[in-house]
């Protein structure tokens, strides 16, 4: 199942379970703007190239980054 690359902002803010609409910013902006998270168990970070497992959990914040320009380009719950 692959998602269009690009910002997805969630239709419903209720369903915006991971809170991506905080992190749209970063869309656009080199990965090393990133914030460190405090917890890190529902992050994930990766390349749009990336192998990442297909489950899928609405509390989990995905962000994917360009793996050649390292610039962030989609940010959204899953």
């Amino acid at each position: 199942m692959n998602q269009p690359v690009g910002s997805r902002v969630p239709q419903d803010p209720a369903a915006d379970l991971c809170k991506a609409g905080e992190l749209q910013w970063l869309v656009g902006k080199p990965k090393t703007e990133i914030p460190v998270p405090v917890q890190v168990v529902n992050r994930r970070v990766a390349c749009t190239t990336c192998a990442i497992t297909e489950d899928y959990s609405p509390y989990r914040l995905n962000i994917f980054f360009n793996e050649r320009t390292e610039i962030v380009e989609q940010v959204r719950c899953g």
